[in-house]
């Protein structure tokens, strides 16, 4: 952790329409129409995101639409999402909805080599 490390919360109460970018921490309540930036992402379960998220770790228990890109991830058994998961770490609760792909951070650009259309013939 940093020194001077700090969080942000946006409460339950609040809606922002645009991108989020901090430095700090965010713990998130409340309905957010854009990308996030962050260090680390604490998603609260009543919480909405709408676009990208990217962290360093993130733990979401709300609804997402959108990608989510992070070193660490956790996905609880509260949280809906939809977009495609990338990830270096996962953890994923028994009962979370995921609509999408998941892909480990390093193979996002490895291509598959068609060696078992070889060996069929």
């Amino acid at each position: 952790m940093a020194s001077g490390s700090t969080f942000s919360v946006i409460g339950a109460d609040v809606v922002i329409k645009g991108d989020i970018s901090a430095t700090a921490d965010l713990h998130i309540d409340g309905t957010i129409e854009g990308d996030i930036k962050c260090a680390s992402l604490v998603q609260g379960e009543k919480s909405s995101i709408s676009g990208a998220v990217t962290a360093e770790s993130a733990r979401m228990a709300g609804k997402v639409s959108g990608s989510i890109t992070a070193r660490e991830l956790v996905i609880l058994k509260s949280a809906v999402i939809e977009g495609d998961v990338h990830y270096d770490a996962l953890t994923i609760e028994q009962g979370a909805q995921v609509d999408g792909r998941f892909a480990p951070n390093a193979r996002q650009t490895v291509k598959a080599v068609p060696t078992s259309i070889q060996a069929a013939e």
